[in-house]
């Protein structure tokens, strides 16, 4: 089954990660039920979180549905059977040279891949994701033969590749596109009407490979929620914590400018940010962050898994998307992961030197590292 235009990700709920309320396995399983009655019939999980556990359960979740009802999307990349959790950077990738040579690197991915599955229930998923890759996952043909074999192995219907966990990756991303275009189906990219930057870079070059994007962040840390207004404190530990400071109130201040494309449209501010995502040609799927907040006042999880649920069928007009782009234009607002000409010093598994290949993709695709690529804030 093709991934369909709403998505649920595992991580909603904030058990995974922590994002406002965590929930408990009975209340989680609730939602995922939920969402899937009201119509949501894609959901992704990824291996790494909980050690597994999140595989298992979405697995059990949606174990009462028939299989062929949903799009069930994995993702493997960080090896956390064999590697060393280094604090909050997490688990290295499979590809870190100290774990093994690229020679194994296709039995590692068929392992990982056979536990995925057997955790979540099912025979193959629909889509499989390579997990925030470092530079050689976006770069090596040694990893896409490997991920290609998977898919021939029977084990998945498509491939993909998903960036991160921090913005950026942007000549990395195209540069796969690139070189493996054959192989990838989709890509997940962060963006949203007060996060344009750096994402809209990469879709020309998904259009012109035929690579379907699937959007995350698209609530914005929630604020597209309508429940984290100025003032608002976020729980020891909430990974928000670490934006910048402001960043709330800047944002309902740009919100508050949009609110009249949403009335326009008759839609929820979420249902405004999935569409002005949708409205762009190679995004095919959203998947917003389905967060409880803590307080009293806070929107249930379950309206807003509704509201997504109810995404309208429309496609947003080109001069009212260019004006809310305007209204959340973010460039140079933060440091960006990946290739970056900032970056200086030995790769590390988020952060490397421009080299020639990426400086060749720039000069393809016009964008000017020093100024389309760098923090200016």
């Amino acid at each position: 089954m093709e991934p369909t235009k709403t998505a649920y990700g595992i991580w909603s709920g904030g058990r995974f990660m922590h994002f406002g309320e965590a929930l408990d396995e009975g209340k989680m399983t609730d939602v995922i039920h939920h969402a899937y009655h009201k119509g949501v019939r894609t959901f992704m999980t990824a291996d790494v979180y909980g050690g597994g556990e999140a595989d298992e359960m979405i697995g059990e979740a949606l174990s009462e549905f028939p299989r062929d009802s949903y799009c069930l999307i994995g993702a493997v990349g960080h090896d956390y059977y064999q590697g060393k959790r280094d604090g909050a950077k997490g688990f290295p990738r499979f590809t870190d040279s100290r774990l093994r040579p690229a020679n194994q690197y296709r039995d590692y991915l068929k392992t990982a891949t056979e536990k995925a599955l057997k955790r979540c229930k099912t025979e193959k998923f629909d889509l499989l994701l390579l997990h925030n890759p470092d530079s050689v996952g976006y770069s090596s043909d040694a990893v896409w033969t490997a991920m290609q074999s998977v898919r021939e192995d029977g084990m998945t219907d498509q491939l993909g590749i998903a960036p991160g966990p921090a913005n950026g990756f942007t000549l990395d991303l195209i540069l796969s596109f690139e070189r493996f275009g054959e192989f990838i189906d989709w890509a997940m990219v962060i963006l949203n009407p007060l996060e344009p930057w750096p994402g809209k870079l990469c879709l020309p070059a998904a259009e012109k490979y035929g690579v379907n994007l699937l959007t995350r962040v698209v609530d914005y840390g929630g604020l597209f929620h309508g429940d984290v207004l100025p003032g608002h404190e976020f729980g020891n530990g909430d990974h928000r914590t670490y934006r910048a400071p402001g960043w709330v109130e800047a944002g309902n201040e740009k919100i508050d400018q949009m609110r009249d494309y949403a009335n326009k449209y008759d839609l929820t501010l979420l249902q405004l940010a999935c569409l002005w995502n949708l409205s762009h040609t190679p995004v095919k799927s959203v998947v917003p962050t389905l967060i409880q907040e803590a307080h009293e006042t806070a929107k249930p999880i379950k309206v807003k898994a509704d509201e997504l649920a109810s995404l309208p069928d429309i496609t947003l007009d080109p001069d009212d998307m260019a004006a809310i782009e305007a209204i959340g234009n973010n460039k140079g607002c933060m440091a960006l992961k990946g290739g970056n000409p900032t970056y200086s010093g030995d790769a590390v598994a988020d952060g490397w030197e421009l080299n020639p290949d990426l400086e060749a993709v720039a000069e393809r695709w016009s964008i000017r590292p020093e100024e389309d690529l760098v923090c200016v804030h």
